[in-house]
This record gives structure tokens, sequence and C-alpha cells, in this order.
């Protein structure tokens, strides 16, 4: 069966969607993945929200007989993906083709850790104690121990982190559950499946464990799919970087303790050594008066800093002694010893000055800190793995080019000889939507911004009985919006719910959002992508500015300078690109169907006054635009006046 068959009006689709139609756009991205595929080529595909780029892709992988793994930027993509769009097309083509669905090892139960815990029975919270008793009961029932699957343990409960393995702490073979390891077995399906369904994180640190000649995790391929492809970038310098949390540290010289008392109880000298390591951690911490994210060379203002990293790397050492002196009494404590010389040897590294490929910087946080050495341009080391082994390599998402070009995302990932291709959402954007950029907005930095987009935002609010996404670029002004709306709500009467992101789970916000009426969320950049809200839910999504990141980020900062140094401009180069994608990842929050109508304000006049925000401005859908509020409350008056025409296809969009 050929491709313009399997789209087209009468064939499979058309069976199982009522009211299917052909999408032109969907069959030409179907045959730019193909040819691709066969080629074994390089494709950069942007795909136009309900263009359904998901079939798109998934029709020709599933009919090359391929090897395949599709990347995706979530967890809940990836999930989709395995549990619902995979077997619906593996069904419609009727092809023998098996699925795997593969996590990072900290989405597992761990058989010891989880019987470990048990025994030393060490809850941080009185919950646990009964979350631990449901994981137990889960993990003799699961095939697959995913945690996504245990019945009546929140995801974010403090118990998951103590009953799962990371790379540190996995004993491999000399662990006596080796034989049940949820972990392996999932890898095994991963080896001997066609298709393969894992995040980009995952992704890379199956990139990284190869150039590091400690193992693959992800079967040979002949075709890799990366879903969400705008978030790679970030990925990628993350994974091709070095980092060390003060967590990871903690985290060892707890585990050293514990063996300690267990295997080596008249070698009191270890516990003592590992106790003394926890408090180094601390007292680093300590040095920082509140959070920041700084470069290396501005820590030499920060008093007690070097002292304290100096300090941090002595008792590590001290331990790493000590652990090297009994590490023969248990398989445990010779992996806590493994883990303090890759710790030390991570420490010195971040120590050094003189790497200039690299920018070297911490981050810390409320409660702990990072230290990166984060690689200044990646291209390079991108390009070498599209290298390593001919195959196809497709990136796809509906955000990766700038006004049409593709420029900035090749640059960044080293793909200069990558086919590109584009394709506009089939949506009616002047007929469904209005982008409304409100006049006499005072400049985007100055104290009284937030009050005047609450301001501008609130008659539209009421226009749309809330049913609201208020997104802002910083968490100070998410708080201070959420203020200015619970106090015009309370002011006016309204009792609509207002919810405010971190006051729990994404997942859990989302929920209650869609079960809402009247609901508003106000949110930063958490809730910017990766949200699909249908339907009069979701009528309006303000946006209070431009989402250029912050210069005082260490790596964007460095960047800068590297690209200025260059004779570039990088605020042309990189600044400017990346907020287009992310702000064109904002809009996209709106209009999710081909029956949805709704509002789009942008409260930053440097979109329509500066010669640079006309270049966002034309990447952005082409909505009906106006600056005039009339405007704006006619057109939804009347959308909502003539109501929502049915949807015609109910195809994943």
């Amino acid at each position: 069966m050929t491709l313009d068959e399997i789209f087209a009006d009468n064939g499979p689709f058309a069976d199982a969607f009522p009211g299917y139609k052909l999408r032109q756009p969907q069959l030409e991205m179907a045959q730019a993945v193909a040819d691709t595929i066969e080629e074994r080529g390089i494709l950069i595909a942007e795909a136009g929200t309900g263009t359904g780029k998901t079939f798109a892709y998934l029709v020709p992988a599933l009919m090359s007989g391929d090897k395949v793994i599709v990347s995706t930027g979530t967890k809940t993509l990836q999930d989709q993906l395995f549990a619902r769009d995979l077997p619906a097309v593996r069904d419609l083509l009727r092809v023998p083709v098996t699925v795997a669905l593969l996590k990072g090892r900290s989405n597992y139960i761990c058989h010891y850790h989880l019987a470990r815990v048990e025994t030393e029975g060490r809850f941080l919270r009185r919950e646990d104690a009964v979350d631990l008793q449901k994981i137990k009961r889960y993990a003799k029932l699961s095939n697959s121990g995913d945690k996504a699957g245990c019945p009546g343990v929140d995801e974010n409960s403090t118990v998951w982190a103590q009953v799962t393995s990371t790379r540190d702490n996995c004993l491999g073979q000399d662990c006596p559950n080796h034989s049940e390891c949820f972990v392996l077995k999932a890898r095994k399906e991963a080896q001997e499946a066609d298709v393969v369904v894992v995040n980009h994180h995952l992704f890379f640190a199956d990139v990284w464990l190869k150039d590091e000649g400690a193992g693959e995790l992800l079967p040979a391929c002949n075709t890799i799919i990366f879903d969400e492809a705008h978030q790679l970038p970030d990925v990628a310098s993350l994974f091709f970087g070095e980092s060390l949390a003060s967590g990871q540290i903690v985290e060892l010289a707890r585990d050293a303790r514990a063996e300690a008392i267990v295997v080596a109880k008249d070698f009191v000298a270890l516990p003592s050594a590992a106790e003394e390591l926890e408090k180094a951690v601390r007292d680093l911490r300590l040095v920082f008066k509140e959070q920041t994210r700084q470069p290396q060379h501005q820590l030499d203002k920060v008093e007690g800093f070097a002292a304290g990293l100096d300090s941090l790397l002595g008792k590590l050492e001290d331990l790493h002694e000590l652990l090297a002196k009994q590490a023969e009494r248990s398989e445990s404590l010779q992996k806590c010893q493994e883990r303090a010389f890759e710790q030390i040897q991570l420490i010195r590294n971040w120590q050094k000055t003189d790497r200039d490929d690299y920018v070297h910087w911490i981050d810390v946080s409320t409660h702990g800190f990072m230290l990166h050495a984060t690689p200044l341009n990646i291209a390079d080391l991108f390009n070498k793995q599209l290298k390593l082994h001919p195959r196809a390599w497709i990136f796809a998402s509906a955000t990766l080019a700038v006004n049409g070009r593709f420029e900035h995302f090749k640059h960044e990932l080293g793909l200069w000889d990558a086919r590109e291709a584009c394709w506009d959402s089939p949506f009616d954007y002047k007929q469904q939507a209005v982008l409304y950029v409100p006049r006499d907005m005072p400049e985007p930095n100055t104290p009284g911004f937030t009050p005047k987009v609450i301001d501008k935002a609130w008659p539209l609010l009421k226009l749309t009985q809330g049913h609201a996404f208020l997104l802002f670029t910083s968490l100070r002004a998410m708080r201070e919006a959420h203020d200015l709306v619970e106090a015009r709500l309370k002011d006016e009467g309204l009792d609509w719910p207002l919810l405010l992101q971190g006051n729990g789970s994404r997942s859990e916000l989302l929920d209650t959002f869609r079960r809402s009426p009247n609901a508003i969320l106000v949110a930063s950049q958490t809730f910017w992508e990766g949200i699909d809200v249908k339907g009069e839910q979701l009528s309006l999504v303000v946006i209070d500015k431009l989402p250029f990141a912050s210069p005082d980020d260490p790596v964007l900062s460095a960047r800068i300078d590297k690209v200025n140094a260059s004779g570039r401009s990088a605020f042309m180069d990189l600044q400017l690109p990346h907020a287009t994608i992310t702000l064109k990842q904002g809009a996209g929050r709106l209009i999710r169907d081909e029956t949805d109508n709704g509002i789009l304000m942008i409260a930053d006049n440097r979109l329509v006054d500066k010669q640079y925000g006309k270049l966002i401005w034309k990447s952005l859908p082409p909505m009906y635009r106006s600056r005039e509020l009339d405007n704006v409350q006619r057109f939804f008056e009347v959308k909502r006046q003539h109501g929502r025409p049915q949807s015609e296809q109910t195809q994943d969009e």
C-alpha cells in the first residue's frame, strides 16, 4: 500500500476516523520522511499545529521495516506514543512491528533499594511509609516496574528517590536482584523491538555512555526520529557537558555510611568521614545567601567559596581513601569508592580555568547546588554523531523555523547538510483567533509593567469568563500577577478557580484546569509548551513579554561573547531566534483544534514598534490582528454567538 492510498479519503484512516479528510501537508510530510529513511538522509521538518505530524512520521517509519528510535521531549508524549499512537498506526497498517518503551533508570523500581529502604525504615515523611507499602505490592505484580503505573503513589513522592537506582548507586552484575531487574528487562525488550520510544534525555545519556565506552542502552537502529526537536540543543548541551550536584555527593556520603554500619562496624572512621563530607556540602551551600547562577570567574567575589570548595574536595578525598581500604568487604563499598573517585575528577576538572571551549558555572538552588561545565558550541559534537553510522535522522516540531528559515536550528546542532521542509497549520487562524497587542503599555522592564498587563487583560478575562492561561517570563512577575488577579476576583465577587504554578504538579494543575469552569492558570515558561487544552475551556492566552533569555545566564552570556567576538551579531543570530521559537510555543497553546476560537494577547509593544519585533511578528500564526480592545471584543462575541462547528476530523492533531 502506498502513502497516497494510506492517507486517501477512502483509505484505512478514513475507516478508523469518522469524517476523516486527506490533509495534503500531512501526506507531503509523510513522503518526505519516507524519502529520508530510504536515502539515510537528514530532514528538518516544521509542521504547524493540526498537520498531524505524529502520524506523518509514524506511517513511513513502520512501513520501512527499519529499526527505529522515536525520541520525544517529554515523558507525557512518550507514554502517549507508546500507549495510543503507535498501536493505532500499527493496527491500521497491519504490520507485524514490535514496540518497546524505554525510560531512564530513575523511572523503574529497584528491588535492591526497595528492600534496603524497608529494612532501614528511614523516611522523610510519614506518608512515605504508606507509599512504600503500595510500591512494594506494585513491584510484585508489575511486569514493567515503571513508577508511572503504580496506583495511589504520586509521581513526586519523596520515597521514589529511595526505591529507584541511579547510575552511581546501581550495583550492576553484583546486585543480588540482578536477574529480576526491571531496568535490564526494559533494555532487553528495547534491544529486541523494531520501534523503541525514548525521550531526549535518555537518547543523549546513551550517546554519552557510548562515547565513554561504558555501554549502549539503545539498540543499533537505521532511523532516528526526534519529535519536539526544538528542545534538542538545550538537552544536548547538558549531556555533552559535565555536571555534579550536591545531592549526588550527599547521596554518596549516606550510602557509604549506611553500608559501613552493616559490613564495617569495626571501622568507625568511615561513618565519621561520611558525616564530615555531608557537613562540607551544607557549609558550601551556606556560603551563598540566596539562589543564584554564576560563572566560575565571578565566584572569586563570593567570600568563602574557594575555601569551601577546597574543604569539600578534601573531605571527598578522605572518604575515597578510607573506602579504598574497605572496598573488598562488599560490592556496595566498592561502588561507593568508584563514585567518590568520579566525583573528585569532576570537581578537579571544574576547577580548571584553561578550557576555552567550555563555560564553568554554578547553579545554586534553595537546598543545594550544581557545578556545571557546559560546551559553548555543541554543533561539532552533535555533527560527529550524525556521521558515525549511515542512518536516517528526522527532526520534527511545530516550532523550528524563524520567519520561515532554519539557520538557527541548523547552526546549533551542526545540521548543515540537512534537507528542510515546512508545512503551515491547516487551521484557519484568521477566522479562529485574534492576536491583540494593546496600546499604551510601559516599557517591559519598568516597575509598573505587570499591573498594566493585568489592567489590559482584565476586560478579556471577563469577556471569556476566565478559561485563560496567563503566561509570564519570570517567576517574580507570575507571582505578582497572581496576587493582582486574586484581588480583582475578590473585589468583583467572582468565585473563579485561580491556579498558580508551583501549587501542585503540572499534571495536577492541568487536570484541575480542564475540569473547572471559569478557571484561570497563572504560570511561567513551564507551561509554554507541551500543553494541549482543546475547546472553549482555553479561550484566552496572555503573554506578558517577548521571552528573551536573561543575558545574566552564565552559558548564554559566554555564548553571546563568543558569537560577538567572531564578528557576528549574537542578538540576531542567537537571542532573537531563541525568543521567536519560545514565543511560537507559547502562542501555540491557544488553537489546538479546527473548532477552537480564542484570543492571544501579547503585552509587549516591542513586537510592533521595533524592527526586530516585526521579524517575530511574521513568525507567529496568521491570526486576525488588532491593537484595539473593541475589535478584539467584537471578534470574540461574533465567534461566541455563532457557536463552534462540529469537527469533521478527529485524527491525532
